[in-house]
């Protein structure tokens, strides 16, 4: 299957409130559309987490990042644009996301992501997408497919 297909299956199964098992540019990820508040409750009880323990948020560019965040801090623009590999910045006061991706503080973990899929998939979904390791909670991280738990 080719990846424009493996998009099209993942984008099908999102729009509708499911959620997905995919590839990251860290880890093989559990994600769903961010906006959609039972969608991310879903997540949370596949891997058993509480919801205090928020999850990231990950964006495909600087147009979507500005759909969720007012203001960007001109440090993490410097930040991002330094680092040669994934990297996750903690904002402040996000919106048009599902309150319960938000952390207590009323920040939110987000990272621009350029794999492939996600990025095609969030390009085609028009929203950013949910990640989170494909681990229930406490459990090692999978960073290959194989090593994901028949649990997940």
């Amino acid at each position: 299957m080719d990846v424009n297909q493996e998009v099209h299956n993942a984008y099908e199964a999102i729009k509708d409130g499911g959620i997905i098992l995919y590839p990251t540019d860290t880890v093989w990820g559990i994600g769903c559309d961010a906006t959609n508040e039972l969608a991310v409750k879903k997540i949370y009880d596949l891997k058993q987490r509480e919801e205090s323990k928020s999850m990231i948020v990950l964006f495909n560019g600087d147009r979507m990042l500005y759909q969720v965040f007012n203001e960007i801090p001109e440090v993490a623009w410097q930040i991002l644009d330094l680092s040669d590999k994934p990297t996750t910045l903690i904002l402040d006061n996000p919106r048009n996301v599902a309150k319960n991706i938000i952390a207590p503080d009323n920040s939110l973990g987000m990272r621009i992501v350029k794999e492939p899929f996600c990025f095609k998939l969030m390009e085609r979904m028009k929203r950013p997408l949910v990640s989170t390791s494909a681990n229930i909670s406490g459990q090692p991280t999978p960073t290959s497919f194989k090593e994901i738990s028949t649990e997940i």
